[in-house]
């Protein structure tokens, strides 16, 4: 059978907005729909004949396997299924290509797994995928860390010898960002975090890794890899590992948020205007945003509740605007002076400085410009602006300059 005429899709229960069908769009030409169930249709649905292909997902990976044939040795030994074909005599054979993706995943972050002793929080069913292909990869122990099990969060450590940590929990998943299932510093052989969560790109738990400068990556690559492996069980044909790569690439550059950073006045709000028209992107002025929840103007909000009353109602439209995918935000030019706003900015973001010449920077309408000056708040805030910012870009000539800068590194 030809592939554009072969009908797939992904079963689920709440699928909201998968990128499933995206990924299989880059991948081949057959049909993807999405396939929401409640557990007392999927009997009728499964045995119904109108789909040649299936991805499974949350929860029906186990529910599925009666309905097998046949399953892989992979999904055997695993004990879930996230693939399903229809075969030529009508019945389906079960495929688990979870567990692909996960060793694609640990390749990708460069981990030497060999020997080493591995916690993996969770057990649900990512977690029997990575410990499965953690065994497979040779690891010398594997203990999974789960609420109520023998080894659980009271008696970490039992396991402070750690060296590879694996989070297969929701935990720090969008929108509940900013959490992690664990303190990773309490592990100082640890060479290597992966977390499964992709959505946002960088977790609490992987921020944490950043900062301890370990291997890490996030499970984005983890779900092409298994859509890739789907798709050869689909259509009875290998495709290129390559392929990979660059769907990840392409949906990491969709996700992320681009981020504005700089002096009152830097032109943020102009060239990020003109970055959000060039990609087709929603754009927001953090304090045009934090004005309307306030229902005042800045200068208003520092009249009555001074600087640190500010501070505070900007840092929870960050914390907001921060978490969510594709939008170009322009912060305020005092965002930087509170630490805790840099995980909330780079947990999904690419943040940009923009840097001006200070005698080009209008004071007007600007509280803390007008009190300090313009030389003193950058000689205070330079370091800051350093220490957030992933790119530097020069906003001193034409705006259009500023903004090729922008999409060059965006790629």
């Amino acid at each position: 059978m030809h592939s554009e005429a072969l009908r797939c899709g992904l079963l689920g229960r709440t699928l909201g907005h998968s990128y499933s069908p995206a990924i299989h769009a880059q991948l081949a030409d057959y049909a993807y729909s999405l396939y929401e169930k409640e557990p007392e249709e999927l009997e009728r649905f499964l045995r119904s004949g109108d789909f040649d292909g299936l991805n499974v997902t949350i929860p029906y990976k186990k529910d599925v396997i009666p309905y097998c044939a046949e399953l892989s040795d992979t999904a055997r030994a695993i004990g879930a299924v996230n693939t399903l074909v229809r075969r030529p005599d009508g019945t389906l054979w079960g495929d688990n290509t979870d567990a692909y993706g996960f060793s694609m995943l640990m390749q990708a972050s460069g981990a030497d797994v060999r020997g080493k002793k591995a916690l993996v929080f969770g057990s649900g069913g990512a977690s029997a995928t990575a410990q499965y292909v953690l065994r497979q990869m040779g690891a010398r122990e594997i203990v999974v860390i789960s609420r109520h099990g023998e080894d659980n969060y009271e008696n970490l450590e039992r396991h402070t010898d750690a060296e590879i940590a694996v989070n297969t929990t929701p935990v720090g998943m969008y929108p509940n960002t900013g959490v992690s299932p664990v303190d990773l510093s309490r592990f100082p052989k640890l060479e290597a975090a992966l977390d499964v969560v992709y959505n946002p790109a960088r977790t609490e738990f992987l921020l944490q890794a950043e900062q301890l400068g370990l291997k890490r990556e996030n499970g984005l690559l983890m779900l092409a890899a298994q859509a890739k492996k789907s798709c050869e069980d689909f259509i009875g044909e290998s495709v290129e590992d390559e392929r990979i790569g660059e769907i990840t690439k392409t949906l990491a550059a969709r996700m992320q948020n681009v981020i504005l950073i700089g002096m009152p006045g830097s032109g943020k709000t102009t060239v990020g205007t003109s970055v959000a028209a060039q990609l087709g992107r929603t754009f927001l002025d953090a304090d045009a945003v934090l004005e309307q929840k306030a229902g005042m103007s800045i200068p208003e909000i520092f009249r009555r509740e001074g600087e640190a009353g500010f501070r505070r109602r900007e840092t929870a439209v960050l914390a907001e605007l921060g978490k969510r995918s594709g939008l170009v935000i322009a912060t305020g030019g005092g965002c930087v002076t509170r630490p805790e706003n840099y995980p909330l900015l780079h947990q999904n973001g690419t943040i940009f400085c923009l840097t001006r010449d200070l005698n080009c920077l209008p004071a007007s309408g600007r509280p803390v410009s007008q009190a300090l000056g313009a030389e003193e708040i950058y000689r205070r805030r330079k370091p800051l602006y350093e220490r957030f910012a992933d790119v530097m870009v020069d906003n001193d000539r034409a705006v259009e300059n500023a903004v090729r800068q922008i999409l060059e590194v965006l790629g």
